[in-house]
């Protein structure tokens, strides 16, 4: 698999600070390994528009599609609680 960023997604990410990005980043490479690995709790956020969310730490997620051989990032923003 690979990744492919959306410009949001790059835009939100360029506004975290430098600690939260290694965070994201380490995330990503998770995803990009197993998809089901334990830290990123990833699941189907909106089924009808193929949207999974995954987390980065407890504050923030980041949501993605999953087509054919790459994810799509879409956003990273924080948790909605």
């Amino acid at each position: 698999m690979r990744a492919i960023f959306t410009h949001r997604f790059v835009r939100q990410y360029a506004a975290l600070s430098a600690t939260r990005q290694a965070k994201v980043n380490k995330q990503i490479g998770f995803l990009l390994t197993d998809l089901r690995h334990p830290s990123l709790r990833a699941k189907k956020y909106d089924e009808a528009r193929n949207i999974w969310q995954a987390r980065v730490d407890n504050s923030y997620r980041f949501y993605f599609r999953i087509e054919a051989d790459r994810y799509e990032l879409l956003s990273v923003i924080p948790h909605p609680k």
